[in-house]
């Protein structure tokens, strides 16, 4: 059981850092970082490839944090 979840762990890393290396940058320097002078708000604007992949990559980033978890209450 631990074997399968180690792979999976593996596999949603790899999946999450691709997802993230997907996102376009949409500000530079300091401003962007707090989102000054974004139109859009934290959940709405852009395409609909942009909220798509945002929504997976939460998706991926919380399948990882629970993974995480569970492969620590085992070991």
């Amino acid at each position: 059981m631990v074997t399968l979840l180690d792979i999976l762990q593996v596999f949603i890393c790899v999946v999450l850092v691709f997802l993230i290396l997907m996102h376009s940058g949409k500000d530079s320097g300091l401003s962007g970082a707090f989102g000054v002078g974004t139109g859009a708000g934290p959940l709405g604007g852009g395409s609909l490839v942009e909220r798509n992949l945002n929504r997976w990559t939460i998706a991926f980033a919380a399948a990882f944090a629970a993974n995480s978890l569970i492969l620590t209450k085992i070991s």
